[in-house]
């Protein structure tokens, strides 16, 4: 096994693929290292000597600076290294694009809807309009179990604390997302539930919602009715006899929007999972499907190299504003941009925010840059999309849920257990972690580091498993019955 890696030509630090003890000695370039202390798995050291304020390289690219001298075969991390990054930044398109793979005409059976989107799952979702019933559909959920039947995979809530006391741009998100849900593929019949008083109640959010398939989508407002439970098994045991009927027929792999996310990363997220994923987004884009890198503020230091793969100056101009919005509204609140990564990303080894972006944004592959979305946005251009969500993991899977995508990939380096409310893919950067929670990872990408396996046969294998989750085999998370939505809040609360 390959116990260390320089990644990049130009990198004056190597990572640890294991844990490395001190005396160990290796070769890169005809050049040795000996370690002069213990290097964790994720981390860095030092390939030469590196002297205070010159920059770190890695991937190819500065990801902060040395804040000390440090000796050729030193640790590198945050106690002698602080990031380059600035605030509000001027940008110049300077287009590349690069090969992408031949397209494999694969298929997959969905569940296509009279509207002509395709779902990859036959749910019946019960969706609060307010907070004040969380309780209600909650109780709902265990109720209708017992008309799960046919071809129904999942009779689930989604509970969330809006609806009411917000403002603006704030209640603008609330009633942006759940309109988005309740119009999802992945919903054969939504019962939508309101209490009667909030400020999204059911006659505003309708004029979210649009046109919709009455018989596909019931209303029940809790004020109006004598025995709320009651109405609302009603509406349910309605939507259960036709939507346990719908049968999957075969669909070209153009019609999956799948979203990329990585969470709990650590210092192997760049070097395995996230390439992993990025491979299979082209592969995915070059069937005609679509993908979304969300979590901007993970994008933060590794921005001109997505920028540069838009496809024309108005993609780019869009990105740019994509990066400097959020800025802005980290700044409006008078918060440090780049207060990141987390104490749990920095135990994995990554630094600076640098350091995890430019790791985050290889699960965006190389194909270009069809279009940026604003958040609540819903995808309207094939291929590999921008989406608008801070780096929270529950608000950017959520975001990627509500903008059409049928299936979430999520990489993770130290673990998570969470799902939004579409099949949620955990894939580990590690085999200590994909061995010790089989129970939350489907596959393991740091199996590229230890066998005869490439990231390329990883990335095929990754799409192989997508090709039968969307057809119906049940990831890890959807094993557990966890599903969760999480709203993006801005602004006060009243």
């Amino acid at each position: 096994m390959q116990r260390a890696v320089k990644i990049h030509a130009k990198d004056n630090v190597a990572v640890a693929l294991t844990n490395l003890s001190k005396g160990e000695t290796f070769s890169f370039d005809n050049e040795n290292v000996t370690l002069l202390e213990d290097i964790e798995q994720g981390h860095k050291f030092a390939l030469r000597d590196i002297k205070t304020n010159e920059n770190i390289v890695k991937y190819g690219t500065l990801i902060g600076h040395a804040t000390q001298d440090i000796k050729k075969g030193e640790h590198v991390h945050t106690h002698n290294v602080k990031t380059n990054l600035k605030d509000v930044l001027t940008y110049t398109y300077s287009p590349v694009s690069y090969p992408q793979p031949a397209a494999q005409h694969r298929t997959f059976r969905g569940f296509v809807r009279k509207n002509g989107k395709v779902g990859i799952r036959n749910e019946i979702w019960i969706i609060p309009t307010v907070g004040c019933v969380n309780n209600i559909v909650q109780h709902l959920e265990q109720m209708a179990q017992p008309l799960k039947k046919g071809s129904i995979d999942r009779i689930v809530a989604y509970t969330h604390p809006y609806g009411c006391s917000q403002m603006e741009a704030d209640q603008e998100n609330t009633r942006t997302i759940l309109a988005d849900l309740i119009n999802h593929p992945n919903a054969g019949g939504v019962l939508v539930v309101g209490l009667g008083c909030e400020n999204s109640n059911i006659d505003v959010l309708k004029k979210y919602i649009g046109e919709y398939d009455p018989e596909r989508i019931r209303f029940v407002v809790a004020q109006k009715v004598e025995d709320e439970y009651e109405a609302c098994m009603e509406e349910l045991t309605s939507l259960a006899e036709i939507v346990s009927k719908d049968e999957r027929t075969e669909v070209p792999a153009s019609e999956l929007k799948v979203g990329l996310k990585c969470g709990g990363s650590d210092g192997l997220s760049g070097i395995t999972a996230n390439p992993v994923v990025g491979r299979f987004s082209d592969m995915l884009v070059a069937d005609g499907g679509t993908t979304i890198l969300a979590e901007v503020p993970e994008m933060f230091g590794a921005e001109t190299e997505l920028m540069n793969r838009a496809s024309n100056a108005e993609v780019f101009d869009k990105s740019v504003h994509l990066i400097n919005d959020f800025k802005e509204y980290f700044q409006s609140y008078h918060m440090p941009i780049y207060d990141n990564p987390s104490p749990g990303n920095k135990a994995g080894g990554i630094t600076t925010l640098e350091d995890k972006s430019n790791g985050c944004v290889q699960k965006s592959g190389s194909a270009e840059i069809r279009d940026v979305l604003k958040y609540g946005e819903v995808l309207k251009t094939k291929g590999l999309n921008l989406l608008s969500t801070p780096g929270n993991d529950l608000v950017a899977a959520t975001g990627e849920a509500a903008a059409g995508c049928q299936m979430v990939l999520f990489t993770t380096g130290r673990g998570t257990p969470f799902a939004t409310a579409v099949p949620t893919v955990k894939i580990a950067t590690n085999t200590p972690l994909a061995t010790r929670k089989k129970n939350w990872i489907d596959l393991n990408a740091g199996k590229a580091l230890e066998d005869d396996s490439s990231i390329d046969a990883v990335g095929q294998e990754l799409y192989d498993l997508v090709i039968r989750i969307a057809s119906g085999e049940k990831c890890r998370s959807e094993e557990n019955g966890f599903h969760d939505i999480a709203i993006f809040k801005q602004g006060v609360t009243l």
